[in-house]
């Protein structure tokens, strides 16, 4: 069959560029278009800089062109992105990066007990047996553990000199360098605090402490949508977003609040994918048998439903529990389904970081701009 451009333009005006209320051709979204025999290349600029929205476009191309002009056509869409720039405001606060520091991923969960730690330790560990630079802020003000997940319950960060200033130095275990509140508390001592005491408290683990080179640094963030989440917003440039949950539908319907906060037009932060933790559970004496205690899938299927990526499934195991409990992460042992899970995970999260990284401009720091005694959520 011969291509004829004008029918792909016409099948194109069916869709609407994400965040435009014109279609992408009376947009002038869509830039140029080539046939070459059953190949067709089309350029398109989108204005929303969220990987979402870019999938989104690409999908929608190659659908309305297979249904509506050849079912068969070779497709390549490019999409490039074209956010206009902000101006500048007022009275703001912005984040800034840590230098060094190359990606920034948020471990999230709508709720807790999803095994949103769990998760975060185990993808540090792999990434550093992969080689790369890791490191994990904690910042669960109000349940930190992961002192306790990587062994190092007892330790105290040390002051460090570095250029005349005096820095925190991270604790360090398994390859991975770690800093939390819970070193700077008593294991039976709660912490009390209000919001910005607690956003001081995170600032200070950030950008008062000598990380070093880091290809990712990983932060583990508290149960839900709340105050510490903006202030980790506003401080840091994100590259991108993990959010955690379990199979079961009370789960996922804040896993989908979760995935709506990062996606927020005052946010845009990139939401990598979404991890289904305790996926099924396969007693020892049964390893071929698999049963879905929480449900079947279900992560898996809102990820379909968001158009977000399916980042893998980490199975219900009690070695996993335990190797959490003792403080030496699950993904260390050898030779075992938990760690190829987790290798699994971790290869799939690497590979999202770089298709954002090759496709988006760097996420800014949101920032808060004062008005009248308001606060309104901005971008820089």
């Amino acid at each position: 069959m011969k291509l004829d451009k004008k029918d792909i333009l016409k099948a194109l005006e069916n869709i609407t560029v994400p965040g435009e209320g014109q279609n992408m051709v009376e947009s002038g979204a869509v830039k140029n278009i080539m046939v070459f025999g059953d190949e067709v290349v089309v350029d398109i600029t989108i204005s929303n800089p969220s990987l979402q929205a870019r999938k989104k476009t690409e999908v929608e191309i190659l659908k309305v062109i297979h249904e509506k002009v050849y079912n068969k056509a070779k497709i390549t869409v490019n999409v490039k992105v074209d956010a206009p720039a902000a101006k500048p405001k007022a009275n703001e606060i912005k984040g800034k990066p840590i230098p060094g520091i190359k990606n920034i991923i948020a471990v999230a969960s709508g709720k807790g007990g999803v095994g949103k730690s769990t998760v975060t330790a185990n993808l540090a560990v792999t990434l550093a047996k992969m080689g790369f630079k890791v490191g994990i802020l904690d910042a669960d003000i109000y349940g930190p553990s992961m002192p306790i997940m990587f062994d190092v319950a007892q330790e105290k960060p040390l002051a460090v000199n570095i250029e005349g200033k005096s820095k925190m130095k991270p604790i360090e275990n398994y390859g991975v360098k770690l800093l939390s509140i819970g070193f700077f508390t008593q294991p039976n001592q709660a912490v009390i605090w209000r919001g910005p005491m607690a956003a001081k408290a995170l600032n200070q683990m950030i950008f008062d402490a000598h990380w070093g080179e880091l290809d990712f640094m990983l932060l583990d963030l508290p149960p839900g949508t709340g105050d510490i989440h903006l202030s980790i917003m506003q401080s840091l440039p994100i590259t991108g977003a993990v959010v955690v949950s379990t199979p079961q539908e009370v789960a996922l319907a804040d896993a989908r609040k979760g995935v709506a906060m990062f996606q927020q037009d005052s946010i845009n932060v990139p939401v990598l994918g979404i991890v289904e933790n305790m996926a099924y559970f396969t007693p020892e004496e049964l390893p071929n048998n698999k049963y879905y205690i929480f449900g079947k899938e279900g992560a898996k299927h809102l990820s379909e439903d968001l158009n977000v990526p399916f980042l893998g499934e980490i199975p219900l195991v009690q070695s996993i529990r335990e190797a959490g409990d003792v403080g030496r992460p699950a993904a260390l042992q050898t030779a075992t389904a938990i760690e190829t899970a987790f290798e699994e995970l971790t290869k799939n999260v690497v590979r999202e970081v770089v298709d954002r990284n090759k496709s988006l401009p760097p996420t800014e720091a949101i920032k808060i701009t004062t008005m009248a005694g308001c606060s309104a959520v901005k971008k820089k």
